[in-house]
């Protein structure tokens, strides 16, 4: 999002964001990591209307890495409950722009330099 805006308005941004994982997309609550940056205007490039929908300066672009799996339901009910989540709070849907990438589960370490969940196979 472009700097400006509070701490407390970056905050509740985030916490709409992971109600709408949790609800939706079945996030343990818990799991929550998240990296909320500014952008001065020159560094937060975008189309005003890319697919005929109108953007404005409050664009808020969310980019979130999740375990493969979910179906295309489930994603696009994420998608309407964080526009729905961010329209309670003042910004305009057509300023929600989300971007999911899918790992597999392999591909997480939340600590301890393990794959947390791929444990070791027990060896015989």
């Amino acid at each position: 999002m472009l700097k400006g805006r509070a701490a407390e308005q970056r905050r509740k941004v985030g916490d709409a964001v992971h109600r709408a994982l949790v609800d939706t997309l079945g996030v343990p609550p818990a799991d929550r990591f998240q990296l909320i940056t500014e952008h001065e205007a020159g560094d937060l490039v975008y189309d005003s209307d890319f697919l005929g929908i109108a953007r404005t300066s409050d664009i808020v672009i969310i980019q979130i890495t999740l375990s493969s799996g979910r179906t295309l339901a489930q994603k696009r009910a994420f998608y309407r409950a964080v526009a729905d989540n961010l329209a309670k709070l003042g910004l305009r849907r057509e300023d929600t722009w989300i971007n999911l990438i899918e790992v597999a589960r392999e591909n997480w370490s939340f600590g301890n330099g393990i794959a947390s969940y791929a444990p070791e196979a027990a060896t015989a």
